[in-house]
Formats: structure tokens, C-alpha cells, sequence
């Protein structure tokens, strides 16, 4: 039960890609034996492709994968890596928390409104819930990941007796 608990977005990117794989697969099948296509493919891939990204961020956030120009914390001393490292959190966590935020006020203004999407015209939210989830679990990952490195950096400073 741990394994998913600590992988879900992992096994959850999994399983999208495969489907995308396959919507798309039959997509260019159907297209190349009938001369038609399913229009809808298109609309379900971009939106997979959202979920994707964002389930994607979190695996590399809590693996700290993301983006990161870390010479000059690494070049730091010991000390001020963990100020780096606290004031580099916070601003992120302040960034994920006003993502999170604004694509739930983008949620429900969805719901409000009754918008439906262009293909299969189902509501638009349907596309959008995931998002205000998946940049809170972004969020939490990247906690994971300060606590897991202020305690490396903790572990490295040198002991007193």
C-alpha cells in the first residue's frame, strides 16, 4: 500500500500515457483505413497532455528533478544552502499554492458558466479538475523534498561534543 500511496502519480502517468498512446494509435488507424477521423482524439490528447505535465511536475518534484541551476548553492557553505534552500522553498511553495488556487477559481468558474468543450461537448471542468489537484500534490512533493534535503544538509554539518 505504501509503494502506491508514494508512486500514485507515478502509476497515474502510467496509465494516461498508455491510454493517449492508444487514443492516438486508433486514431491514425481509423484515419488511414476509412478516410475519416475522430475528432474528439484531438480535444482528449491536449487535455491528457495537461494532466500529464502536471502529474509529471510532481514526480519531479519530489525526486527533485525540476529545473534547477545549482552551482552556485552548491559552491555555497553549508549555512547559507539552508537559507537558499528555506527561501527557495518558500517562494515555491507561495507559487504552487497561488497555481493551485487560481485553477480552482478557473474550475469553478467553469462549473458556474456551463461551459462545454468544442468535440464531444462534454463540461469544460471535467478537462480542469485535475489541476488544482495535481499542483497540490506538486506542493507536497516539493515539501517532501526540503524536508528530505535540510535533512542531508543537517546530516553533513560536523558534530560537537
Amino acid at each position: 500500500m505504501s509503494f502506491i500511496l508514494r508512486d500514485a502519480e507515478k502509476i497515474a502517468c502510467a496509465v494516461i500515457f498508455l491510454a493517449m498512446t492508444a487514443l492516438g494509435f486508433v486514431n491514425v488507424v481509423v484515419r488511414y483505413t476509412t478516410s475519416y477521423s475522430l475528432a474528439s482524439t484531438e480535444e482528449l490528447l491536449t487535455n491528457g497532455f495537461l494532466l500529464l505535465t502536471i502529474l509529471g511536475a510532481a514526480v519531479a518534484a519530489r525526486n527533485g528533478d525540476h529545473l534547477a541551476v545549482t552551482l552556485f548553492f552548491e559552491l555555497l557553505p553549508k549555512g547559507l544552502r539552508k537559507l537558499v534552500l528555506l527561501l527557495a522553498g518558500v517562494l515555491s511553495i507561495i507559487l504552487l499554492a497561488l497555481s493551485a488556487w487560481f485553477s480552482w477559481v478557473l474550475v469553478s468558474n467553469q462549473i458556474s458558466s456551463g461551459i462545454r468543450s468544442y468535440a464531444l461537448q462534454i463540461p469544460a471542468w471535467y478537462y480542469s479538475i485535475g489541476m488544482p489537484f495535481g499542483f497540490a500534490l506538486i506542493l507536497l512533493r516539493y515539501v517532501q523534498h526540503i524536508r528530505d534535503t535540510w535533512k542531508t544538509l543537517s546530516d553533513e554539518e560536523p558534530r560537537h561534543a
